[in-house]
């Protein structure tokens, strides 16, 4: 029962990605205008005129739904033991793109956060562990530790996802003219984090037996 629960859990969390990521394709592409007081940009005219704010956010955006769908394909066991030549390569584009573009972009993006120091903090932390836990993971496979990078790469994931969480908790909590718009935006991004890590460490529980059934597959 615990293992059908953790399986339904991967499938729904795995569908809820796909779904928002497409939702967020159609809201990234408002962006390719390059208008300055489009969606969110209205909201941070006081940095729209920064050359280096502007440079990053459309870094960030245009390269973090390649990660999202990087992603998905890479915690299927099936897909892993048919096709590992193909999962180191996405794995890789993965790695690459949140280490080399998203990291030091969000890092910069994070010091300008709405939210006040609530939401800067949160940002920012989200940031350091992104990068800590995706080095992590890549460290533990250079070991052959696929057990260990497996949970570091669920870890990755769920920080790479909380933007997906941050919109669902928004529509479905925030209130306009009730709550206070700068106080819910920074404790949304804490609680974005940490539902994501806590789904992530449930199903990681899993992740030794999950491992150990693949392992003695390609005994088999």
């Amino acid at each position: 029962m615990k293992t059908l629960g953790i399986k339904t859990l991967k499938t729904t969390a795995a569908f809820s990605v796909l779904l928002f990521s497409m939702l967020m394709l159609k809201t990234i592409s408002q962006y390719t205008s390059l208008e300055k007081n489009t969606g969110f940009l209205a909201f941070k005219q006081q940095v729209v005129n920064n050359p280096y704010w502007m440079a990053f956010f459309y870094i960030h955006i245009f390269s973090i739904t390649l990660c999202l769908l990087a992603g998905l394909t890479q915690f299927s066991n099936r897909f892993l033991t048919e096709n590992r030549n193909l999962h180191k390569i996405i794995g890789k584009i993965y790695v690459y793109n949140i280490l080399i573009i998203n990291v030091p972009a969000c890092f910069f993006l994070g010091l300008f956060s709405n939210g006040g120091i609530i939401g800067i903090t949160g940002f920012l932390i989200q940031d350091v562990l992104w990068a800590y836990f995706t080095v992590a993971a890549v460290i533990f496979i250079k070991k052959g530790n696929t057990g260990r990078h497996r949970i570091y790469m669920m870890l990755s994931y769920a920080v790479t996802t909380t933007a997906i969480t941050f919109r669902i908790v928004k529509h479905l909590f925030y209130t306009e003219g009730y709550h206070d718009y700068e106080l819910f935006y920074g404790l949304n991004v804490w609680a974005a984090l940490l539902i994501n890590l806590f789904i992530a460490l449930l199903i990681a529980g899993k992740e030794p037996l999950l491992t150990g059934k693949i392992n003695r597959g390609k005994e088999n």
